[in-house]
């Protein structure tokens, strides 16, 4: 029982809100030393769902992948099933860090999210849906990125369950004022961070049920983690 984290959490939380309540009753009585273990207990549940994630190295609260993975739970029940952190191969020029944040499969398809932290005093533009600017900064390698880990991804996928399997690439950003909700550039979809569920809702059928189960297995077999546990 002692080895299960969260049992291990609660007891951290229960020492911790004892030992606080503790000082104040001395100081103060017990009823405000009551009051305060209570909000100890309440403030750590907080601040460790925040930082709540399947992925070690997400584990902070400025995390954008832990955010976007925290969007993505909820679709669970719409049929959708998500991978995150899933390693695919690198290119040559090295573009791609070789890894697609979250591989989302449902009944409208196959997307690949790659989730961005930007400085949120440049504002993000575009021009004739061929260039994305952060500022004066020209973010073609991001779209890069994404474009070409979604087709290695595409690739991979299509030799396992054998037939075609589109990968959509879009770029979630985090932090920046987005003006729009959905912009297409250069083939990848770009949006505010926050939207990253809308993202995905209210989108056309086009795999069964059969099909999502064969290519979240495939994609779970031949897409190893990025960060092995």
């Amino acid at each position: 029982m002692l080895d299960d984290p969260r049992t291990r959490r609660w007891i951290q939380r229960a020492g911790m809100a004892v030992a606080a309540g503790v000082v104040v009753s001395v100081l103060l009585g017990w009823r405000l030393g009551l009051t305060v273990a209570v909000l100890a207990v309440i403030a750590d549940v907080v601040r460790r769902s925040r930082k709540d994630s399947s992925v070690a190295a997400w584990q902070k609260s400025s995390a954008a992948e832990r955010r976007t993975e925290k969007q993505l739970k909820a679709l669970q029940r719409n049929g959708y099933l998500v991978l995150h952190a899933r390693a695919v191969p690198r290119d040559d020029d090295g573009v791609s860090d070789g890894r697609i944040d979250h591989l989302v499969i449902g009944p409208s398809g196959v997307y690949a999210i790659d989730s961005e932290k930007w400085d949120k005093r440049l504002p993000v533009r575009t021009m004739s849906h061929l260039k994305l600017f952060h500022g004066p900064f020209n973010k073609k390698d991001r779209l890069d990125e994404a474009r070409w880990e979604a087709q290695m991804a595409s690739n991979i996928l299509a030799e396992k369950v054998g037939f075609e399997v589109p990968v959509q690439p879009s770029v979630a950003i985090y932090g920046p004022s987005i003006p729009w909700k959905v912009m297409r550039v250069r083939d990848v979809d770009v949006y505010a961070g926050n939207r990253a569920r809308a993202y995905l809702r209210r989108r056309p059928t086009i795999l069964t049920d059969g099909d999502v189960q064969r290519i979240f297995q495939a994609a779970e077999d031949a897409l190893p983690p990025k960060y092995p546990n």
